[in-house]
């Protein structure tokens, strides 16, 4: 009975895969991020080094200084707590098992799609993160709600002139969209990594029957992820702000040093990368137009699996930032994406090509699956040390990733039941937690492909709203950066920090006691440095 409800669900998610992540997604999310990029003049690198300046150098100078006299009165996060709450949500198993399975089964020209995706999606996720930013909503307890479901219904509902009246009917609708989808890929994702986290275990313990090792790594996923969804985004920010750094530094070190031992082949990578981007054939993926479409599928998939960008999903972390300017958290979002794809994947995909790239047989042809073939790399090199922190950063990987999706659909869940009143939201977004860590336990036992590819359609599904609204609201993206330049440059002009005048009008006020108050720090900085 089970094998059949699970050939049913597979087949009848290969049917909508192929529809959700056909050419019209694929054109619609690099339309949007060249868009995007147009309207910015290019800003992923016209303003990368400001979004070092803005995002990594402030944190690592607010280390261990109290929040500043509005913000610790809230239910908010430090700006680093947002940003690891999200990029926990995106650096997961999809940067190291993803990219292992996008080049097994797209090839290694996937990897340059999946570079594509990412150089676009700095400014897709810049333009997220602002925009919910500036629709953000404060709750009564002095926590922040935003995400792709405010921008959608109350950005567009915003819109003037002829088509004002139909543009709020499709906010709203995209809206709900976005929360639904989310909801639904909130637990795609946490399956996928819950998978590849008993995978993992399962390529380690051999000798251990396979389904009693899934069973006890979701019920012990499940108890910890219980423990600390019931402290809400401030234990799950304090968490991740622990997790997220220790377990990339110790990835990357790694990582380098497998490259560094290897480094006369790492050449040979890239040149097979950029061979392989448009002429890649195997028995796997056939051969002419199939066989391209297959990489760039691939790639494209993997990309936004890995670092979300198109999602909307990250900017709901984002939005409980404590910060007050959107745009300052946006340039968090062209970061997260350079960080996650270009440092992470590129690291990920040079390691398994190292590994496996010469030896086709063994990459293309299902004698591994993606976990014991990402394992396998670290082994090579390390061995019995290597196999061992590799079994310890996915499990941590993966588990991060599970806690920022799990407040993803919490908050999505209560945009649905907004109207019912604070018992009503409440009730609904208990349920959804309970679900959410029962189906962690199931996620463990099914098979590791059906796993990718349900939370590949619920990624593609949340996409497709929040890229429609991306476009429609691109000139307001613009506006609100141009007027944060704009300040940064002394002119004159009232903050664009809140779509809500009451709310706005709160933020400026708030805005000029953080600005006193870095000035003291500053000033404090300066005699510490005498």
């Amino acid at each position: 009975m089970w094998d059949k409800i699970i050939s049913a669900v597979e087949r009848g998610n290969s049917w909508l895969n192929g529809i959700v992540w056909g050419w019209p997604m694929i054109v619609l999310i690099l339309g949007t991020g060249i868009l995007l990029t147009i309207r910015s003049k290019v800003m992923q690198v016209r303003k990368f080094k400001a979004s070092i300046n803005e995002t990594i150098k402030p944190t690592l100078k607010s280390i261990g200084r109290k929040k500043h006299g509005a913000s610790k009165k809230e239910n908010s996060v430090s700006q680093f707590e947002a940003f690891a709450t999200a990029i926990s949500g995106t650096v997961g198993t999809g940067n190291i098992i993803g990219v292992s399975s996008a080049i097994m089964t797209g090839g290694p020209g996937a990897v340059f799609w999946m570079w594509v995706s990412a150089f676009f999606g700095m400014v897709t996720n810049y333009a997220e993160n602002t925009l919910g930013l500036y629709f953000r909503k404060k709750e009564k307890d002095g926590g922040f709600s935003g995400g792709p479901a405010y921008y959608l219904s109350e950005g567009l509902a915003n819109k003037k002139g002829k088509a004002g009246a139909f543009l709020k009917w499709l906010g709203k609708i995209l809206g709900v969209m976005a929360a639904v989808f989310c909801t639904f890929a909130a637990i795609g994702m946490s399956g996928a990594q819950t998978n590849k986290m008993s995978g993992t275990f399962q390529s380690v313990f051999t000798s251990v029957d396979k389904k009693m090792v899934g069973l006890i790594v979701g019920i012990v996923v499940a108890i910890v992820l219980a423990l600390i969804i019931l402290g809400g985004i401030k234990m799950i920010g304090r968490v991740t702000s622990i997790l997220v750094p220790f377990m990339s530094l110790l990835f990357i070190a790694m990582a380098i040093i497998i490259v560094a031992a290897n480094f006369s082949s790492v050449l040979w990578v890239f040149e097979t990368i950029f061979k392989h981007a448009f002429s890649f054939k195997s028995a796997a993926c056939g051969a002419g137009g199939y066989a391209f479409s297959q990489i760039i599928q691939k790639g494209l998939a993997r990309g936004v699996f890995s670092n979300e960008a198109g999602l909307g999903s990250s900017v709901i972390a984002h939005s409980a930032s404590e910060t007050r300017e959107p745009v300052k958290q946006g340039l968090w979002g062209i970061f997260e994406v350079f960080f996650d794809t270009f440092i992470i994947c590129t690291l990920t995909a040079i390691v398994v090509l190292i590994s496996y790239g010469k030896n086709e047989t063994a990459l293309y042809s299902g004698m591994y699956i993606d976990t014991q073939m990402s394992m396998m790399s670290f082994e090579k090199t390390f061995g019995m040390f290597g196999k061992v922190v590799y079994a310890t950063i996915i499990p941590l990987f993966a588990f991060t990733t599970i806690l920022a999706w799990s407040y993803y659909g919490e908050k999505s869940i209560d945009f649905l039941f907004r109207k019912t009143g604070d018992l009503g939201r409440k009730i609904a977004t208990t349920v959804f937690k309970v679900l959410y860590v029962l189906l962690v336990i199931v996620a463990a036992l099914i098979n590791g492909e059906l796993a990718w590819a349900l939370s590949d359609t619920a990624n593609g599904l949340m996409a497709l709203p929040n890229l429609i609204g991306l476009v429609i609201l691109s000139g307001l993206v613009v506006d609100i950066t141009k007027n944060y330049f704009q300040r940064k440059k002394g002119m004159d002009v009232k903050p664009m920090l809140s779509a809500y005048p009451e709310q706005n009008e709160q933020f400026i006020k708030d805005l000029v006691e953080e600005q006193k108050e870095a000035a003291e720090n500053a000033a404090i900085d300066d005699e510490n440095s005498w």
